[in-house]
Order: structure tokens, then sequence, then C-alpha cells
């Protein structure tokens, strides 16, 4: 077993133990760590796979924005983990019973590129014998020729999704004090500040005249 062996078995093992973690910690904020591990794993492993572009993309998009996001998010809102947990054992036969089901899917489909037949051996001979081209521009030559539409699609869905959000941001609300941003705009100094003239000095009220104390008898 040589050396890039070795590191895909270890970054595989990691990523299954981090993967595991996820599902299974108790703390929110833990579970978002292990993910985040999870994530990195994964990038180690398609760098192996000379998968550059895809394993940067990975990192610099789920790991520095998505997740940072996420943590944030569970940091700042008072989760209650015991009511989210209450059902976990009751569902815990169906939900292994589907993910069994779907691994032995995975395994089925690729069984086949773990055959060390004579064809993926002569398929490898001639990959190392090609000349080495980018995979960067390779993978941008199938977006934009073959994959145009879907990833048009994509933006689409991506871009109405944004602009649903800021609507729902920007809609009015009964208990919140909302203001126009186009009356903010348009308004004027005079308009929020009202000079009103005062008497530079104003007369002191007269004092109340005192009774005479009652005489005292001798």
């Amino acid at each position: 077993m040589d050396v890039k062996t070795g590191l895909f078995y270890l970054f595989s093992a990691v990523l299954l133990f981090a993967a595991f973690r996820v599902i299974t910690a108790r703390n929110p904020v833990y579970a978002a760590l292990y993910l985040v591990l999870a994530f990195f794993q994964a990038a180690a492993v398609w760098i192996l796979l000379k998968a550059e572009f895809l394993a940067i993309s990975l990192v610099l998009v789920y790991v520095g924005a998505v997740m940072v996001l996420f943590l944030f998010v569970v940091m700042m809102l008072d989760i209650n983990v015991d009511s989210l947990r209450a059902g976990f054992w009751k569902h815990f036969p169906l939900a292994a019973s589907i993910g069994a089901l779907i691994a032995l899917e995975m395994a089925a489909v690729l069984l086949g590129g773990f055959r060390f037949g004579e064809e993926p051996k002569a398929v490898a001979a001639a990959a190392q014998s090609a000349v080495q081209v980018s995979n960067t521009k390779e993978l941008g030559k199938l977006l934009y020729s073959q994959y145009l539409y879907p990833l048009e699609i994509a933006a689409v869905i991506l871009l109405v999704a944004i602009i649903a959000a800021i609507a729902l941001t920007l809609r009015t609300r009964k208990d919140s004090k909302h203001m126009d941003p186009s009356d903010q705009v348009r308004v004027k100094a005079r308009d929020r500040v009202s000079v009103v003239k005062l008497a530079p000095t104003v007369a002191a009220p007269e004092p109340e005249p005192v009774p005479p104390a009652a005489e005292t008898k001798a």
C-alpha cells in the first residue's frame, strides 16, 4: 500500500467518524464543528482524486461561508435540544432502515468502479500517458457548453430565492416600526428640526406674602 492509498483510508476514516458525530452530538454547536471537519476531510479526498477546484470550492463556500453563518445562527438562537430529541429513538428504526437502503444503493452503483479488470487498467494507463490538462479549465468548458442550460436554470432559481428572502425581510409587520426607504431619502433638514423662538429672559415670579406669626402671650 502506497502513501496515497494510506492517506485516502485515513481521510475516509476521519470523514466517517465526523459524519457519525454530526448526527449523534447532543450540542448543535459541536455537531456543526464536526460537519466542518467532515467537509475538510472530503476536500482532502477530492485533492487525492486530482479534483483541486472542487476541493477549494468546498472549503471556501461551505466551510468559509455556509457553516460560519450556521454557527452564528445556532449560537444566537436559544434552541431547546431536549424537545428536538424527544422522538429520536421512536423514529430511529425507520431512519436506520432508510440509511441502510441508501448505502446499499450507493454501493451497487459504485461497485463497478472498484473492479480491477483489464479495461480499468487500460484506461488508467491511457490517462497516465495523456497530456496533463487543467481540471478547472475542463470543468469550465463542460459547464458553459454541455451543461449551460442547467447552469442558467440553477442561477435563476438562486436569484428567485435571493429576491424572495429580501422581500420577506422588507414586508410590513404590525409589531415593528416600518419606514419607507424612499421617504427617508426625500427627507430634508427642515423637516426633521423645528426651531422655536424663546424669550432671552423670563421675569421671576413674585414671592407669596408670609402670614404674620401669632403673638405669644407673656
